[in-house]
């Protein structure tokens, strides 16, 4: 026989459940559900900021291709022109969205520097997050400790844009617009 007690833990139990791997932040949510709306889509683009033709990513063709989208994360292959060694991986849990830089050799392999990344501050909307460098990114790369990544949706423009800040000043940005 199941007394009150038994029956409000067990619906405690069912709530708690329905709320798995979901973030604390409803504008997180909203955000990685519109992150998902965008599976299935490749973007294609070029570096905007710095302006320097020696930079690695200068004049390369840069693609995120949106083609591994699983319940509680997305992954979005982001090649520069013939490297296809990076993944952005965005992780949705009860903590919030992670924001991880898969790096991997031809073979698979992880590259000596990976998963470096963060957790989504509360500065975000529906379509843009800011990705605060963790701990983990500041053992991994100590000059690395500062940066903010941003990941944002122009739903007017459809244009992708992938920003990071160190020290708070401009140290990358990417502009990306939908394959035709």
């Amino acid at each position: 026989m199941i007394n009150n007690k038994t029956s409000f833990t067990l619906i405690l139990l069912m709530a708690l459940n329905g709320c798995q791997n979901q973030t604390k932040q409803p504008i997180q949510q909203t955000f990685f559900n519109n992150l998902e709306s965008l599976c299935g889509q490749t973007f294609t683009g070029y570096s905007t900021f710095p302006d320097d033709p020696e930079h690695d990513f200068a004049g390369k063709l840069l693609v995120a291709d949106f083609n591994d989208c699983r319940k509680d994360q997305v992954r979005i292959q982001f090649d520069v022109g013939a490297d296809r060694s990076r993944t952005w991986v965005i992780t949705r849990s009860n903590d919030g969205l992670l924001l991880k830089h898969d790096h991997r050799h031809k073979d698979g392999t992880p590259d000596e520097i990976t998963n470096y990344g963060g957790w989504a501050n509360d500065q975000g909307s529906p379509w843009r997050q800011h990705f605060v460098a963790d701990q983990e990114t500041a053992n991994l790369i100590p000059a690395a400790s500062t940066n903010v990544w941003m990941l944002d949706y122009d739903t007017q423009s459809r244009t992708l844009t992938y920003d990071l800040n160190r020290n708070d000043l401009p140290r990358y940005q990417a502009k990306l617009r939908p394959l035709k």
